[in-house]
């Protein structure tokens, strides 16, 4: 006697599991490379944005561009290998002369910044700007001066220049 198979069946054969699972497995590897991949690039992305030459790049011009901006527009001086460069400011903005300077230069792989006292000359503070500083020159037309730097700490390399106008 032969035994009838039921017609409708509920359920799932091993081979549709099977093909279901390998189908999940592939996607759901999938979406890992691509996540992988994503988070891989914004941190690249990221650490070239806020790396620490970008951000002292950007303190450094910043800086120079608020000292340069509140200097006198009577004089700088400017070293003739463009080296460093002196602004002279007003130390109040009541005061009738000129009576401060600051001074930008770079020693060894630092961009540093020298205020001091013109009568008698001397030298109040010297604050770092910026470390990992390869190049600096600085150059002066009219009443504008230029500062082109370029920081480089090993795996990123950036250069910037600005110029700043002396206003007072």
């Amino acid at each position: 006697m032969r035994k009838e198979r039921p017609r409708n069946r509920n359920g799932l054969t091993l081979i549709e599991l099977m093909t279901a699972a390998v189908i999940a497995v592939i996607v759901i590897f999938g979406i890992g490379i691509v996540l992988s991949d994503s988070q891989r690039g914004w941190n690249a992305m990221y650490n070239r944005i806020y790396s620490g030459v970008v951000t002292d790049s950007h303190v450094a011009r910043r800086m120079f561009d608020a000292v340069v901006r509140k200097s006198s527009s009577e004089d700088f001086l400017l070293d003739n290998n463009g080296n460093w460069v002196e602004v002279y400011y007003y130390s109040d903005p009541n005061a009738a002369v000129v009576d401060r300077y600051a001074r930008f230069f770079c020693t060894d792989d630092t961009l540093n910044v020298e205020y001091g006292r013109l009568d008698p000359k001397e030298t109040l503070s010297v604050e770092t700007v910026c470390g990992d500083v390869s190049r600096c020159k600085f150059k002066g037309a009219g009443r504008s001066i230029q500062m082109l730097l370029t920081l480089d700490n090993g795996s990123q390399s950036i250069t910037t220049a600005t110029s700043a106008v002396m206003h007072n």
